[in-house]
């Protein structure tokens, strides 16, 4: 298979409509069409369920959708990766959710200066549930990334930190005062959606608008619009008009240091081990 003809599958697969498709990638649809016809006789597999109405993923489909993906990021990766190497001006990119980390980032580009090494680091500051993928797809060389909500897999990974979670309400809600709760506690409350969630909310909760960085988080959670389950350090970053209470049995939240397997960068490896070493048991919250 040609990398052209995934693309073209890939965008068909996500909009299931051909016109769409056509339009996204910039070309006509009729040799889009021609060329998804040509992919199914080579691989000799149905990919869509086609009718005058509506486009359809085969079982074929899902799995060329998935695996046409990965194939198209591991090639994107592999040329943004090549440039950025071969670059006078060596540099490592890492890729973190704004907001995250607490001082954990801080801590991190501090010993890894104090090394003298020889790249210099870019850091970029993601919305939520994206630098993951700007991991995968080459745009980063490294991420903090956050288990359960993350996923990690084909990924190298170090765990640096394991925390607690708090529930992060408006100082006037019902449950503000209390010095603890429990996942059970805050059902039927509306919580966010997460772009590309993998983890379920702490509690059943009603469908909350989607939030994409923390500051829009914040601010629906001061207008009382959602309320959230988060790690325990987030209380550093916190509005005055917002509270944090813990809940004793919401999941625990590891962060990870993430890179892409086979890597060979001895600056990568100097600031993994810079990260390492800053990595220490965290106390999980516990009511006062």
């Amino acid at each position: 298979m040609e990398t052209r003809e995934l693309a073209y599958f890939v965008a068909v697969a996500e909009e299931l409509h051909f016109g769409r498709a056509a339009t996204r990638l910039g070309i006509a649809q009729p040799p889009l069409s021609r060329a998804i016809r040509q992919l199914e006789r080579r691989l000799g597999v149905t990919l869509l369920e086609r009718t005058s109405r509506s486009v359809a993923l085969t079982a074929a489909g899902e799995v060329l959708l998935r695996e046409g993906r990965a194939a198209l990021d591991a090639v994107a990766a592999a040329d943004r990766r090549t440039r950025r190497a071969g670059h006078p001006a060596a540099k490592l990119v890492l890729a973190t959710k704004s907001g995250a980390a607490g001082d954990l980032l801080p801590a991190l580009l501090s010993a890894y200066t104090a090394t003298a090494p020889a790249a210099t680091i870019e850091v970029l500051l993601c919305g939520i549930g994206e630098q993951e993928r700007l991991l995968r797809d080459g745009r980063a060389d490294v991420a903090l990334l956050h288990l359960p909500f993350d996923d990690t897999t084909g990924l190298d990974i170090e765990e640096l930190h394991t925390e607690g979670q708090v529930a992060v309400l408006p100082a006037g809600h019902r449950l503000a005062a209390r010095t603890h709760l429990l996942t059970a506690d805050l059902a039927g409350e509306p919580f966010p959606t997460w772009p590309g969630a993998t983890a379920a909310p702490a509690a059943p909760a009603s469908p909350g608008p989607l939030v994409r960085d923390s500051t829009q988080l914040y601010q629906l959670i001061a207008l009382g619009m959602v309320v959230a389950t988060l790690p325990s350090s987030c209380r550093s970053q916190l509005r005055p008009d917002l509270v944090a209470v813990p809940v004793l049995d919401a999941p625990t939240v590891t962060t990870v240091i993430a890179w892409p397997p086979h890597s060979r960068s001895p600056a990568l490896a100097t600031l993994i081990r810079c990260a390492m070493d800053l990595s220490t048991p965290a106390p999980l919250t516990t009511p006062a």
